[in-house]
C-alpha cells in the first residue's frame, strides 16, 4: 500500500521538516557511553582472565554460589542480576566443566540446589588476582581521588533504576515489593476514610 502524505501546505511543511531532521550525536547520550563502557569492561575482564576461560557472568555465578552454598537457580539469577530464563545455560556450562554441581532439594525434588566443586573453588582462588587486576585497569584512566566518587555514582544510578532492568536484582525486587505494599496500605487507608465519611 502506497504511503499517504498529508495534502496542502501543512503536509509539505511537515515533509520538509522531516528531510531536515538530524538526530542528536550519540556521544550526547549517557546510554551510548554506558554500553561502550560495558563492552570495554567485558573485553578487559576476558583479556585478564583468559587462562581461566570464564566470562564475567560465570565468574559472578561461581562467586555467588561460594558465598551462599545451596542456593537455587532462580535466587542465584536474582542475586547477580541475570535473566532467569538463561541462567540455566550458564550453570550447564559450569557443570560440564566440573566447576559447579546441581543437587535435588530435600524439600522439593523439582528444585535444584547449587554448590561449587573443589575445582570451582580452586578456580575462584586462582582467578581472583586477574579479576582484581581487570577492575583496576577499568578505573585506571580516572585520578585516584575520582574513583570512589565514580563508583558511588554508578551504584546510585543502578540502585535507582534497577527495577527497570530485564533482570532486577534482589535489592530492586525488595524495593518494588515495599512500594507495592505501601501502595496497598494507602489504598486501604483511603477506602476506610471514604467509608467512614459515607457512614457519617
Amino acid at each position: 500500500m502506497a504511503l499517504q502524505l498529508p495534502h496542502g501546505r501543512a503536509g509539505s511543511a511537515s515533509a520538509t521538516q522531516d528531510m531536515q531532521y538530524q538526530p542528536a550525536e550519540l556521544e550526547n547520550y549517557p546510554g551510548y557511553h554506558i554500553r561502550r563502557l560495558q563492552q570495554i569492561a567485558v573485553a578487559v575482564f576476558m583479556e585478564e582472565t583468559e587462562e581461566f576461560g570464564v566470562t564475567p557472568v560465570q565468574y559472578a555465578a561461581l562467586s555467588a554460589v561460594l558465598r551462599q552454598p545451596g542456593i537455587d537457580q532462580r535466587t542465584l539469577a536474582r542475586n547477580i542480576g541475570f535473566d532467569t530464563s538463561t541462567i540455566g545455560s550458564v550453570i550447564d556450562r559450569l557443570e560440564a566443566r566440573g566447576l559447579m554441581a546441581r543437587n535435588a532439594s530435600p524439600a522439593d525434588r523439582r528444585v535444584r540446589l547449587l554448590s561449587l566443586t573443589e575445582e570451582g573453588r580452586g578456580l575462584l582462588v586462582a582467578a581472583e588476582p586477574s579479576v582484581l587486576r581487570a577492575q583496576r585497569r577499568m578505573l585506571e584512566p580516572l585520578p585516584d581521588d575520582k574513583r570512589a566518587q565514580f563508583m558511588e555514582m554508578l551504584s546510585l544510578l543502578i540502585h535507582e533504576n534497577d527495577e527497570f532492568a530485564r533482570a532486577p536484582s534482589a535489592v530492586a525486587q525488595r524495593s518494588a515489593e515495599r512500594k507495592r505494599s505501601a501502595a496497598v496500605k494507602a489504598v486501604k487507608g483511603l477506602t476506610g476514610k471514604v467509608q467512614g465519611s459515607v457512614n457519617d
